[in-house]
């Protein structure tokens, strides 16, 4: 019983702060909302330049909350396009699944409850610590994942793989409640951006 009222207090407090999400869109920065399509860049001759435009689009969701929020520099995650920190008060935890007692899973289920507004996706979890990237700028994070050592040891392959299928990654479109998804129509349309970036020599902005 007490467990069970533990996780309805944790529901709870997840709502009000689901319930928050309207409010919480005073973030620094205008946030993009759509992507340019791929045929955009094939005008652009120049190799390099062309792979810096397509990582600077790719940006637009790298750098956005439905992604940074998962990817923080601390050991809390945030929450809201305004990234305040998650409430109520988690850690990151072993293997980025939460402390003993509140693992992510105690209110993160296999997908999104909507009656109360919280998120959900069966790999729900943090981003492992070396690739964290909130608050970094562009051309940091475009080399931090072009570093095996800090992005879960994943080859180029890999990483487009990851970027255009990872379902964890695909919930930033589908994010349910008041969330703002990810930049964009489709996580698929976000992939072809990033292999065109890995196809055109992964050059990163200054």
């Amino acid at each position: 019983m007490i467990a069970r009222l533990s996780i309805v207090a944790a529901l709870a407090a997840l709502a009000v702060a689901g319930a928050g999400i309207a409010a919480g869109k005073e973030a620094a920065t205008p946030m993009a909302t759509s992507l340019r399509p791929l045929s955009d860049f094939a005008g652009i001759k120049d190799r390099k330049a062309r792979s810096l435009a397509l990582f600077a689009e790719v940006g637009k969701v790298i750098q956005h909350p439905r992604c940074t929020n998962c990817h923080p520099a601390g050991q809390r995650p945030t929450q809201t396009d305004a990234m305040r920190p998650h409430m109520p008060l988690v850690v990151r935890g072993d293997g980025g699944m939460g402390a003993a007692g509140m693992r992510c899973m105690t209110c993160h289920h296999g997908e999104n409850f909507e009656p109360a507004g919280v998120p959900g996706n069966p790999k729900w979890q943090l981003a492992p610590e070396e690739m964290a990237w909130a608050g970094k700028s562009l051309g940091a994070i475009c080399a931090q994942i072009k570093d095996s050592n800090r992005n879960g040891g994943r080859s180029m392959a890999e990483l487009v793989h990851h970027m255009a299928e990872d379902e964890l990654v695909g919930w930033g479109w589908h994010p349910g409640g008041k969330r703002t998804p990810a930049p964009g129509g489709t996580q698929a349309e976000f992939g072809a951006l990033f292999k065109a970036w890995a196809d055109s020599g992964t050059y990163c902005p200054s």
